[in-house]
């Protein structure tokens, strides 16, 4: 069999404008957000070269800033424990007992690929404690919870658990795709052989499913907590950061500072922040997910 034979040369020279179109993308856009963290600027005139001022500020003296980081890993703290798991299990559950799987899978995707202002408009509607809507309110007073109803989306302590909620909502099914795509590509011969030494149901999922799993779980693990640090767009639509700064994040709060505040370096040293933040996740969580899939190899 002939074995087709390319130089390095030619391999590079279809690369590198690839590698130089992620790099001017990616990495040059990176070093601009950080050197612009380094200065007093509006984003518009003169700006002043202030060194590493910004970035004391933003850890010592905002006090919106670490409210905002604690909210931000609430929101990838939830993902992770509940959406995740949940995804999993109805994954196990649609694979093994739904004969004809894609349609429900596709029904679970349908919010995923809603428009964010869609969706907020919806639940708005949803938690609106008012007459007109205020489905929940509505059917607590029906069921005599009466004492249960809030204004969900201006008390200071619950609106952020309100949109964890409908985060929660919106992307459990994109995880569910990813996820059951994984369980679907586990060979059935494995499962059959188990169920002849005794391992079915539940406890086959226990010592295959869940091993096999591992990279794909990975996957869905990194976009969730990488996508919960970047949460912006859902929150700007429902609350705008409000009631005060109950329900600001990092990127909310980054966006207040850079673009109604006109603190253009400021705002670049919190997106430095959120990089860095997201840089370190993405490393220890494929450090730890690589030990444990050699665990079960």
């Amino acid at each position: 069999m002939n074995v087709l034979k390319v130089s390095k040369w030619t391999i590079a020279a279809f690369v590198l404008p690839c590698v130089l179109l992620y790099v001017g993308l990616v990495f040059v856009p990176i070093l601009v957000s950080v050197y612009s963290a380094m200065l007093d600027w509006n984003g518009i005139g003169a700006s002043t070269f202030v060194g590493l001022d910004n970035f004391k500020y933003m850890l010592t003296s905002d006090t919106v800033f670490w409210p905002a980081v604690g909210r931000t890993f609430l929101l990838a703290g939830f993902s992770m424990l509940i959406q995740l798991p949940l995804a999993l299990f109805v994954s196990i559950l649609i694979s093994r007992y739904v004969r004809k799987p894609n349609f429900l899978v596709s029904s679970y995707f349908l919010p995923v690929i809603l428009s964010v202002v869609v969706i907020g408009q919806l639940w708005k509607t949803i938690y609106n404690p008012g007459s007109m809507g205020g489905m929940i309110n509505q059917i607590l007073e029906t069921i005599g919870l009466e004492s249960w109803t809030h204004s969900w989306l201006t008390e200071p302590k619950i609106a952020i658990f309100a949109i964890i909620v409908v985060g929660l909502w919106q992307y459990l099914g994109y995880h569910i795709l990813i996820q059951f795509t994984g369980v679907q590509n586990i060979p059935a011969d494995i499962y059959e052989a188990a169920k002849i030494d005794g391992a079915d149901g539940f406890k086959a999922d226990r010592y295959i499913t869940l091993p096999m799993i591992i990279p794909i779980f990975k996957i869905s693990f990194v976009l969730s907590f990488i996508g919960s640090l970047q949460s912006f767009d859902l929150i700007m639509v429902m609350t705008g950061g409000g009631p005060g700064n109950a329900t600001d994040v990092i990127a909310s709060h980054m966006y207040k500072m850079s673009i109604l505040s006109q603190k253009f370096g400021y705002g670049s040293a919190i997106a430095t922040f959120l990089v860095a933040v997201c840089l370190i996740a993405t490393v220890i969580i494929n450090f730890l997910f690589n030990r444990l899939d050699k665990k079960y190899t």
